[in-house]
């Protein structure tokens, strides 16, 4: 599983307790279903809340549903604010309801003053935690010794005939996978946690927090399933409209989009793809799909073998796949103390000049060439530090 971050994220270093960020709020003001009610002047009074930005002469649209109109803001107060239609029908409300609305703009008379307040920037201040992993592998001065050996091959790429070699390479190897594991699984500690560590958010956590989550992604037929993808869509066209996304998904997902797109492609009997050998019906047949564009999206899908792994989600189901937005946003960073670009996806390892600890491994007892103690065993041990910072979660989807 250790491929999903290196091919969607990055690693850098960090030297504090946590990572702190700022994400700017959205440039345009708009509330969704808030109370309007008209008063016995023929105006309308909207409650927006404490600490809302809309002035007064800003021009705003106003929906509740079925009629959209025109308005102009008259009055405003810490909680309210008062507006009149452009319309000679008014805003049409016989009583009070939940209408939408957003500032599209300002209009004043000759000679009247300029706009008065300002609008400040919101800021959303977001901060991580790493987490301290450990592990460690052990064999005996007896075991490391013994006569009988037979050559291995170990999944980091090791060889040789010392079969300890082996079980040492499969525990770095799970080590590895747990690190990222953690990354993608992990929460933060909740008021009334049991535990008495702090945990760190997760993507998935991440996901669910501040992102987007759509249950039953692509799953009937070719056409509810490009049905599922348009209003995917429209939801990415509400938020940050990044061009190229990766899908990381489960088998399901995949065939299912698989068998979406050769629905849509005419060519060749039943509509099917060859795509290899100069796409020639008489060559092999191709009915997978890697990447494809719909309306000014870029998607590139790809398995995610941790969601099919009979021992990782695959065993417990839940998450289908995610939708990762590719390229980098700008934040802020309260430790660096300026804007810079990052990834949307990375990892963030603690690291000095002293000590790096993005992955520690040291050998231990007076074994294997080790002097550092007394027992007569050789142990390896594992250790890293790290978290996973999300930004722009508004942009990733968890399929459920």
């Amino acid at each position: 599983v250790a491929s999903f971050l290196r091919m969607v994220g990055a690693e850098m270093p960090m030297t504090s307790d946590q990572v702190i960020w700022s994400e700017q709020g959205r440039l345009h003001i708009s509330f969704s279903a808030v109370s309007a009610a008209a008063d016995s002047a023929g105006a309308n009074v909207i409650t927006l809340g404490a600490g809302h930005a809309v002035r007064v002469n800003q021009t705003v649209v106003i929906s509740d549903g079925t009629t959209i109109t025109k308005a102009l803001v008259t009055a405003a107060d810490a909680t309210t604010i008062t507006v009149k239609s452009y319309s000679s029908n008014g805003l049409g409300l016989s009583g009070a309801t939940d209408v939408d609305l957003f500032v599209y703009g300002s209009e004043f008379k000759k000679g009247q003053n300029g706009m008065t307040g300002a609008v400040e920037p919101d800021f959303i201040s977001l901060t991580n935690k790493p987490i301290i992993l450990k592990d460690h592998y052990e064999i005996s001065g007896s075991d490391a010794s013994q006569i009988g050996w037979i050559e291995v091959t170990g999944e980091a790429g090791q060889t040789g005939y010392l079969w300890y070699i082996k079980a040492e390479g499969d525990t770095r190897q799970r080590f590895e996978d747990y690190s990222e594991m953690s990354l993608v699984e992990a929460e933060k500690k909740g008021a009334s946690g049991q535990v008495d560590v702090d945990g760190t958010e997760g993507l998935f956590a991440a996901i669910e927090d501040r992102g987007h989550q759509f249950d039953g992604f692509v799953g009937g037929t070719a056409t509810e399933s490009l049905q599922d993808f348009d209003n995917l869509l429209k939801k990415l066209d509400k938020e940050g409209a990044i061009e190229e996304n990766m899908l990381f998904v489960n088998r399901d997902i995949a065939l299912s989009i698989d068998d979406m797109l050769a629905a849509q492609n005419s060519y060749g009997a039943g509509g099917t793809s060859y795509g290899v050998f100069n796409n020639s019906a008489d060559m092999a047949l191709n009915l997978g799909f890697s990447g494809f564009r719909r309306g000014s999206y870029d998607f590139y899908k790809t398995d995610w073998k941790y969601l099919n792994d009979a021992t990782t989600r695959g065993l417990i189901g839940g998450v289908e796949g995610v939708l990762v937005p590719a390229g980098t946003s700008s934040v802020y960073d309260q430790i660096l103390g300026k804007n810079i670009k990052r990834p949307f996806l990375h990892v963030r390892y603690r690291a000095s000049e002293a000590d790096d600890r993005r992955m520690k491994s040291w050998i231990t007892g007076s074994v294997g060439g080790a002097q550092t103690s007394d027992l007569d065993a050789m142990e390896v041990h594992y250790l890293t530090e790290r978290c996973l910072v999300v930004q722009g979660a508004n942009n990733f989807v968890l399929f459920n």
